[in-house]
């Protein structure tokens, strides 16, 4: 079923993404007029719902104002490309569980929210009903920071998709938005009272700046004093291209308002003492209190919160990082009224430095031991312990080394003398032993050994006798040849 287009409506949104380390890189809102006609804007009113259901007011159209084309563009003020839309405002979108409101005179009439659906707040701060159907949204996913898309409406069905890619509609050379015409002064009667012209007296009035506080931020605050209130400040920045008048706008503490006056200029800040406006703040509190700014119709523009754990003239203060996103950082430079400067660490006295664990100021130490000179006179300083000795003892005599003791001359200390064993002082003497016990012990061994051969020949007395009659024969033949030989030869001779 298509969903039934208000004649204003919300067309794309675009939250920014991080490109080359740079944030909110083609952040945009665009609006889109379904009438084919010119569009008052009275009454109109673009709000942003984040995940924690704090709302900021993005746009606010006058009386007067109209819409005269199709599309309406808004960019964040800060981006490179903000010159190329009909307006700025100056909150960053949220990739993740946030929701963008079109109201007209105090109701919702258009609405697009993206991951967790936060609560949906009406005009009169009453929540409503998840379960209410007609006026709980249902959510598309979030954005994905790696995979950057844009979330657009189809003009089919009505609903939100997330695209790839989308072309933002803008003319520079024929805006949409057209802005009431300047008041004319009214026409002098005929015959005017003699009255001074303020234009002998002084010179032409400045055109004032509009009253409201859309683009006015918190930077910083001061809550714990060393020792008066009056210390006490709270710092607002104007980030718009224009000054701001303070007429109308007003910070409310414990819910009770107090009126702002002055004004900013373009880019610049202000220091607001909550001495001067008969209120004080809390120095520690034990848990959060928080500072609202609100325009002149009681809208929220920003919210200051400090936390338990302040410290003695320490300030909290925001910074802008690298990639452009912001934070909040305790800073021990007060800086009211100027561009914050983040100081971790107290200043120390003189002879004094921070010790960067605790926090506090220490004495200066010693040189370390990589200083030159750092030894006492007459001692060097030891590559290997790190500690100081006395100078190479090959160019200085050592003490002799007591009795008994010798020089090693691998640590050019002295050690104990210990004696070698040469035998001299351990010779053999020959003990020569009369035991009878020994005597009869070699006697029966002896006896054993007898037995035994006796035993032996008496076994094998036929083996025994055989081979002798052998080697007898043997022995007579050789004898026998040799004599026959030794004939032969002498008569051969």
């Amino acid at each position: 079923m298509k969903k039934i287009i208000p004649n204003l409506s919300i067309k794309s949104i675009n939250p920014g993404y991080t490109v080359n380390g740079i944030r909110d890189v083609g952040e945009f809102i665009e609006l889109q007029n379904a009438t084919n006609a010119p569009l008052s804007l009275a009454g109109y009113l673009l709000r942003y719902v984040n995940s924690s259901g704090k709302q900021t007011t993005l746009a606010h159209f006058s009386e007067g104002s109209s819409v005269v084309g199709e599309f309406l563009l808004l960019r964040l003020a800060r981006t490179a490309n903000s010159a190329e839309a009909e307006l700025t405002y100056t909150t960053t979108l949220a990739a993740t569980n946030s929701r963008i409101e079109l109201l007209y005179d105090g109701k919702i009439v258009d609405q697009v929210c993206w991951g967790k659906y936060a609560p949906l707040v009406e005009a009169d701060s009453t929540p409503v009903s998840k379960n209410d159907s007609e006026s709980a949204p249902t959510c598309v996913e979030n954005f994905d920071t790696k995979h950057p898309t844009i979330l657009a409406r189809d003009a089919d069905s009505g609903n939100f998709e997330h695209l790839p890619e989308y072309l933002t509609h803008y003319d520079a050379t024929n805006p949409a938005l057209q802005l009431p015409p300047a008041t004319a002064p009214p026409s002098a009667p005929e015959n005017p009272a003699p009255t001074p012209s303020p234009s002998l007296t002084s010179p032409p009035a400045e055109p004032q700046p509009t009253a409201h506080c859309q683009g006015l931020e918190f930077t910083e605050v001061l809550s714990y004093y060393a020792s008066d209130k009056s210390e006490q400040f709270i710092e607002l920045y104007n980030s718009t291209d224009a000054s701001i008048n303070l007429a109308g706008c007003t910070l409310s503490y414990k819910k009770k308002p107090y009126a702002l006056a002055g004004q900013i200029p373009a880019d610049d800040y202000l220091a607001v003492y909550p001495a001067q406006l008969n209120f004080s703040l809390t120095k520690d509190p034990s848990s959060t209190n928080s500072v609202e700014l609100r325009d002149a119709d009681g809208t929220l523009i920003d919210l200051l919160e400090y936390v338990h754990g302040q410290k003695k003239s320490v300030a909290q203060a925001k910074f802008i990082a690298a990639d452009g996103s912001e934070f909040w950082r305790p800073t021990y430079a007060l800086t009211p009224g100027k561009e914050n400067v983040l100081q971790e660490f107290r200043t120390c006295p003189d002879g004094k430095i921070i010790n960067p664990t605790s926090g506090n100021c220490i004495k200066v130490t010693a040189p370390t031991i990589n200083s030159v000179n750092s030894c006492p006179a007459g001692k060097v300083r030891n590559p290997l312990t790190g500690r100081c000795k006395n100078p190479d003892p090959t160019t200085t005599a050592p003490k002799p080394c007591s009795a008994g003791y010798e020089r090693n001359p691998e640590t050019n200390r002295c050690r104990k003398i210990k004696s070698e064993n040469d035998g001299a002082g351990y010779a053999l003497v020959p003990t020569t032993y009369a035991n009878n016990s020994t005597f009869i012990a070699f006697g029966a061994v002896a006896l054993l050994v007898a037995v035994g051969i006796i035993y032996i020949i008496l076994q094998f007395r036929h083996e025994i006798a055989r081979t002798a009659r052998k080697v007898r024969q043997r022995l007579y033949h050789i004898r026998k040849d040799l004599v026959a030989r030794g004939i032969s030869f002498r008569r051969h001779k």
